[in-house]
């Protein structure tokens, strides 16, 4: 954690910062939002500020989590902060000595409710020691996404179990099971071996409800011949994994055929290809121009991929508008896909590691071949 907040004190001074303020911008139940705190603190619970100056961090949080937050941040100063924001924030400040300082918020982890709470908390202290609050830009997440060893080692155990589950229930789906069936069947699977949550709630769609790339699983009896498009992840040591197969009961017919080996080319064509100091936009277009030279451009409508750590989508982006540039370290996605309104969909995604300025593959759970 050290080294994590030696970076950041070094981010910070470039951004002209005396401290920053990092929170979420609900109460994190469901370890969806709290990533930046956790990363930089090892911090679990659902609700505590941090704040960081150049030389003290404290973590303010509840009666709830006064045991948790000092066993699981021993490196910050516990700061009770009982109530709301408006009552605690300026005694906060005022202790780490802060005043007339300049302050940064991180607004992807603010509502409009609390930003106003915490200007509230600022007018009432004296005009010469109020600190200056001012939007930081996207700091610790740029930190996020290059990944440490121990870091890769976790994503790839998450990997590993993902990939697990995916062959373990897909080699056992018979027509007649529901999407909801499979769905149910895969996170129990991951949970009876080792997850400690599923990443985001398993996608499974069947025929044309595969061309909806976010479709929810129905309790729909799956067909033998249809398309399955199966998006999953798992949680190991709080990071995520992300895996599409799309796979078909019985003889694929030939239109399944062309769709999956434009499809896979696209995405081998991508995995070969990509490379660091390469644009998000460069990297999606590897992919998007093998599927528009086959004709199915418009059908291909999503990003290429995304970062992946202890958020299943975090920086950087793989996409048509994406300015992002890729490092080694950093730990992505590479998905392309194409949707049919009227017959279904293909998606096949893996995760890779930028390594000695080439993708090297995570996943490995199997795909079809014909």
């Amino acid at each position: 954690m050290n080294q994590r907040m030696d970076r950041l004190r070094a981010k910070m001074a470039e951004a002209e910062l005396d401290a920053l303020l990092v929170g979420s911008p609900v109460e994190d139940t469901y370890k969806a939002y709290g990533a930046n705190r956790r990363y930089l603190s090892g911090f679990t619970g659902s609700v505590a500020w941090l704040l960081i100056g150049r030389e003290c961090a404290f973590i303010a949080a509840d009666f709830r989590y006064y045991d948790q937050a000092q066993r699981e941040a021993p490196d910050f100063t516990l700061f009770k902060a009982n109530g709301s924001v408006e009552k605690w924030l300026a005694p906060l400040l005022g202790e780490a000595g802060l005043q007339g300082k300049k302050v940064g918020y991180e607004p992807a982890g603010v509502t409009v409710a609390t930003y106003r709470a915490m200007k509230t908390a600022l007018g009432e202290m004296a005009a010469e020691e109020r600190p200056e609050l001012t939007p930081a830009p996207p700091l610790v997440e740029r930190l996020r996404a290059i990944k440490e060893p121990e870091e890769i080692a976790s994503l790839q155990r998450a990997v590993d179990l993902g990939d697990e589950a995916f062959s373990a229930v897909s080699g056992r789906i018979e027509p007649g099971w529901t999407e909801e069936q499979v769905a149910w069947e895969i996170e129990k699977y991951a949970r009876e071996h080792g997850a400690s949550a599923l990443s985001f709630e398993t996608i499974v769609a069947s025929g044309p409800w595969g061309a909806m790339p976010h479709a929810q699983p129905r309790d729909k009896r799956i067909e033998e011949g249809e398309p399955i498009v199966i998006d999953m992840g798992v949680k190991v040591d709080g990071y995520c994994s992300d895996l599409t197969r799309t796979i078909v009961l019985g003889e694929p017919d030939d239109e399944f055929k062309k769709i999956y080996d434009i499809v896979l080319t696209a995405q081998l064509t991508a995995e070969e290809l990509i490379s660091t100091g390469m644009v998000g936009e460069t990297a999606h277009m590897l992919a998007q121009n093998v599927i528009a030279e086959a004709g199915y451009g418009e059908n291909f409508g999503h990003g290429l991929g995304h970062g992946v750590g202890l958020m299943v989508h975090e920086a950087p982006r793989l996409a048509r508008t994406s300015g992002d540039i890729l490092e080694d370290g950093m730990i992505v996605t590479v998905e392309p896909g194409i949707y049919l309104s009227d017959w279904g969909g293909v998606r096949i995604e893996d995760m890779v590691v930028m390594e000695n300025g080439r993708a090297r593959i995570l996943s490995h759970a199997p795909k079809i071949s014909f």
